[in-house]
């Protein structure tokens, strides 16, 4: 029987009189890739918000490996092993791709804001972050300036940043969102690569791309879950079609 990684239970927020997500539970299990999709407004960001700390919910509970971590601080949540996302890339573009993944890596060790520090630290800082960029693909850009990079690449150099704080679940809000066609793919790739060794929660528009990474996904419309099942159940459901997947996406 799969072991569930994260749970939340009535997960609610309400930013003065808008509900933006509304009694929602869930279930993530442990090496499962799992989509949350919806249409624009229906509380997916905001939920992924409350999931990494960076909102406090207006009520319900979040536990992580059955410890509750509701209300927890970003930063807290970060050091239990969660990575996340934006939607829009956020990374240093004056710095390399190195720099990135090297201050990334550097900023969830132990002591990390500490003056003095034992160079083994910097030491495994610097793997982890060679070891992300290799994952990553990213290896023979590794000097570059993420400026200088592709969109595709400073995407991939974000979740190379997650990956050098070595986390064990990866919350990813639109991933391949302003992509073409040819940097979709490398980066849906990718993806399915972390797959093999995470637990993905991912926010997405990019249905075919949804369709061919998540074992389980969950829609939401209006702040609310509407359905939760496989990718068939997901398709064939009738209320589904209707509020979401009969905007174009059969």
């Amino acid at each position: 029987m799969a072991e569930t990684l994260l749970e939340t239970v009535g997960l609610s927020r309400q930013f003065g009189g808008l509900a933006a997500v509304q009694d929602v539970s869930l279930s993530v299990e442990r090496g499962r890739v799992h989509a949350i999709v919806g249409p624009n407004g229906a509380g997916k960001t905001t939920l992924i918000n409350l999931l990494s700390g960076e909102l406090r919910p207006s009520a319900g509970t979040v536990r992580y490996k059955g410890r509750d971590i509701t209300s927890w601080p970003a930063h807290r949540v970060a050091h239990l092993g969660i990575g996340r996302s934006y939607q829009k890339t956020n990374i240093f573009r004056d710095y390399t791709a190195f720099e990135n993944c090297w201050l990334a890596a550097q900023a969830l060790l132990p002591g990390a804001f500490h003056m003095l520090r034992p160079a083994r630290k910097y030491r495994q800082a610097q793997d982890r972050a060679v070891k992300a960029l290799e994952m990553c693909g990213l290896a023979d850009r590794a000097d570059r300036r993420a400026a200088e990079l592709s969109y595709g690449e400073q995407r991939q150099i974000e979740i190379a940043m997650l990956l050098a704080a070595e986390p064990e679940l990866l919350l990813l809000d639109e991933p391949l969102a302003g992509m073409g066609p040819e940097e979709s793919t490398a980066v849906l790739a990718l993806l399915k690569r972390l797959a093999a060794g995470h637990t993905l929660v991912m926010i997405e528009h990019d249905m075919d791309a949804v369709f061919a990474i998540a074992q389980c996904i969950t829609v939401m419309v209006n702040g609310r879950v509407l359905a939760t099942g496989s990718p068939g159940d997901i398709r064939a459901n009738a209320q589904v079609q209707e509020a979401y997947l009969g905007e174009g996406v059969s």
